[in-house]
């Protein structure tokens, strides 16, 4: 097997054989030109026609090329696997081409959506072997090659975690790009209050400017300042360190960056006078500078460290993914240290498995299930998708223009708003059970000729003294109310004011459970209703998937991360605090405003499902399973104990996230007919979305979405068990909540009943 010497730098890397996998849905002379290609120049391949096998095939054997067939998308989505790939950790340096049509009648396509999705490069088909055989050449020894060294990087950086001396690398504007963990010790700083900020502090000295001149005039002509100086740690303490700077030489011959290497002069005579000759003999060469060689007593750090901007942060990433070396330890980091440690004296079958489990740890998405772990069900897999991703990033001519431009309803447009005291017996009776999980919402809707969410609001936020709390009149909470309110959109069929008041009254009935009574104060209760009112204002009817990749204001507006969400918490707190007549914050003190609105907003952004599985899992490790081991220790009256998990702040963070997060979804715990209502609700939502992806050419994010094929059953059932039973019954182990889980369970015998018949409808016929 032919293997290849890399000069990197001073390192000369030993590169082995390289492996290839070709992921073509058929047999076709493209696939057999680079099977060939690949005979002909040594590499392994490998040949995989679906893209589950392509998956399993790269994580088993880390192919350093992939070769994805693009040109027909009736087989795979060829974007899709490349995104897929790209999200485990074995990608970080594979090179993947994507083989797209020759079009000789259509004007050249953007490339940019195939650079999104995460291939390398594009290869346009041409089956002739020794184009296959060119390719194949010219990626070895470009994009290939490059990622090989720059896999090497990490043990350089394995050398300067672990290095005794002090190191820092900024750019060549100053600004600090890397610390390692002994610098962090010498100075005081932890590595987040430095990466990304200027180099302010100058060395205390006599003759401070001279002294900072003299260090400048060296290294910004090239050459290395070695020295002697003070500098201040966090804590104020002055200290004396021996420093090294070298300037490192990158792209167009400039300087890029400067390594400063630094070791603390302590009471150690040696070291004193170590320092001391160095100071002299840095004093007498001030004037020539003398040029030494950089590769002499330092690490040569010009491979890693000359790659331009997004070079710093790629090089943070490789060593963060090493968080056993660091010296600053995080909880997982300390779950870490104890596998490597168990490792050691583990036989190999265990060694290996640990293995895994470090590389599972490793990962950025620690709590979002991979999907295909359970059944490949479409239903499943387009609506996770749909729900928990930004969309394609897609570029698109067409723009989905929303809400920025809007003229949004503000109090002075509306008409009065009516008392609590004047509200019509219809909609009084429609609300006497609103303390009941049984309450009907639709009923009140009708009464209220689509605006529930004012009359419910009312009441419920008189029964929780919301007025009083926030010092605002009866007349200013009905103006806010009211405006809200004319801010959702009655044409969505789903996100309209009664979702909204829906949600309202969920929060209200988890507020009154006694376990969250216990846990909660008064102004978290007061967050909640808020949140839960607005949490939805202004939604067009439309996924954040479908808003990113149509290219709409807001998803450009918030970079396409949480857009909805948002939006929703800042037009909610636009549209209150513009008009005093209901501006129901202005009588607040300051400082309770801030934490009321970060509360808010806080419960808010929880309702964006991309965080769903880490929110739930953060509930159940951090507040079901310590009150669970209490119990089991015989400690439930222990009420002391039992506080300390409650009343936590940052389990009461988790607590509100997960009230709010279960009353936003909660239709499949209602009621039948509430949910077989909300279940058509929704349906014709996401119909109507997938309807207008089509008309304007867009991605279609949840394709089993289609009004004429669509199994409703399916598609509640797929909901319900991805995202909904594990959620409530880790809400109902804390709130006791018996009813909901009844309902929960009856309704999924309904829908299963309805799958058992194939019925695609929300109801059997007559």
């Amino acid at each position: 097997a032919p293997v290849t010497d890399v000069q990197f730098g001073p390192m000369r890397l030993h590169q082995d054989q390289l492996q290839v996998l070709l992921v073509f849905a058929e047999e076709d002379d493209q696939s057999n030109g680079f099977r060939w290609a690949c005979d002909k120049a040594g590499f392994r391949c490998n040949i995989a026609r679906t893209p589950q096998s392509a998956l399993e095939c790269f994580l088993d054997k880390h192919h350093d090329i992939i070769i994805i067939d693009h040109r027909h998308s009736r087989y795979f989505d060829a974007e899709a696997l490349c995104r897929s790939i790209r999200t485990t950790k074995a990608s970080e340096n594979t090179v993947i081409i994507c083989v797209v049509q020759r079009h000789t009648d259509r004007e050249e396509s953007s490339i940019l959506p195939l650079i999104s999705a995460g291939f390398t490069r594009r290869y346009v088909e041409n089956s002739s072997r020794m184009a296959c055989y060119n390719e194949l050449i010219q990626l070895e020894f470009g994009q290939v090659q490059a990622q090989f060294k720059l896999r090497a990087c990490n043990s350089l950086f394995t050398a300067l975690e672990k290095s005794q001396e002090a190191i820092e690398i900024t750019s060549e504007d100053h600004v600090i790009q890397y610390v390692n963990p002994a610098f962090e010790t010498m100075m005081g700083y932890q590595i987040g209050e430095l990466i990304e900020k200027e180099l302010t502090e100058v060395p205390i000295n006599e003759k401070k400017a001279d002294f900072l001149d003299t260090i400048n005039s060296c290294i910004k002509i090239g050459k290395e300042w070695q020295g002697m100086y003070y500098a201040k740690k966090k804590n104020g303490d002055s200290i004396q360190q021996n420093v090294k700077i070298l300037p490192v030489i990158g792209q167009g011959g400039k300087i890029r960056h400067y390594v400063s290497i630094s070791r603390l002069c302590n009471d150690n005579n040696k070291v004193e006078k170590t320092c001391e000759c160095i100071q002299a003999e840095s004093q007498t060469d001030t004037q020539t500078c003398r040029h030494k060689d950089m590769r002499k007593g330092s690490l040569d750090v010009r491979s890693t460290t000359s790659r331009g901007s997004d070079g710093s942060s790629q090089r943070r990433r490789s060593s963060m993914a090493r968080v056993h070396s660091m010296t600053i330890e995080a909880p997982i980091t300390k779950v870490i240290n104890i596998i490597n440690a168990a490792q050691e004296s583990s036989p190999m079958p265990v060694a290996e498995a640990l293995d895994r489990a470090l590389e599972i740890l490793r990962t950025t998405e620690l709590y979002s299930p991979q999907l295909g772990t359970k059944d490949e069900d479409p239903h499943t897999s387009d609506l996770v998708g749909g729900l928990m991703t930004d969309g394609l990033r897609r570029l698109s001519g067409n723009e989905y223009i929303l809400s920025a431009k809007q003229t949004h309803q503000v109090a002075g447009s509306l008409s009065s708003p009516i008392s609590l005291n004047d509200i019509p017996p219809r909609i009084t009776q429609a609300m006497e059970n609103e303390e009941q999980w049984d309450f009907d919402i639709f009923e009140l809707e009708a009464a209220t000729h689509k605006r529930p969410l004012v009359y419910l609001g009312l009441k419920i936020f008189a029964r929780f003294g919301i007025c009083e709390f926030l010092n605002c009149s009866e007349s200013t909470l009905r103006s806010w109310l009211q405006v809200i309110e004319a801010n959702y959109h009655s044409s969505n069929s789903y996100h309209n004011s009664t979702h909204s008041a829906d949600v309202l009254h969920a929060t209200a009935y988890f507020l009154s459970k006694e376990r969250v009574k216990q846990t909660l104060d008064p102004i978290d209760e007061v967050a909640a209703l808020i949140a839960a009112t607005v949490h939805d204002v202004d939604h067009p009817g439309r996924t954040n998937s479908f808003l990113c990749n149509a290219g709409s204001e807001l998803a450009i507006l918030y970079n396409d991360t949480a857009v909805l969400e948002s939006h929703h918490a800042a037009l909610a707190f636009q549209l209150t605090t513009r008009d005093g007549k209901c501006n129901i914050f202005k009588n607040m003190e300051r400082n309770e405003y801030r934490t009321l609105r970060q509360v808010i907003i806080d419960m808010v952004l929880a309702t964006e499902m991309t965080k769903h599985f880490e929110h739930v899992n953060k509930f159940v490790n951090s507040i079901n399973k310590p009150l669970a081991a209490l119990e089991e220790n015989g400690n439930n009256g222990d009420g002391e104990s039992i506080k300390t998990v409650l009343r936590s702040p940052e389990n009461r963070i988790l607590i509100k996230r997960m009230l709010i997060k279960c009353a936003d979804i909660s239709n499949p715990c209602r009621p039948r007919e509430q949910c077989i209502e909300w279940a058509g609700r929704i349906s014709e939502e996401y119909f109507a979305q997938t309807d207008e992806e089509r008309r304007q050419g867009l991605p279609v994010v949840m394709p089993v979405f289609d009004r004429n094929t669509c199994s409703i059953p399916k598609s509640q059932l797929s909901f319900i068990d991805y995202f909904i039973i594990d959620m409530f019954d880790a809400w109902d182990a804390f709130a006791d909540l018996p009813n909901l889980m009844e309902h929960l369970n009856n309704n999924i015998k309904y829908w299963k009943g309805l799958d058992g018949r194939n019925l695609r409808v929300l109801r059997p016929p007559p």
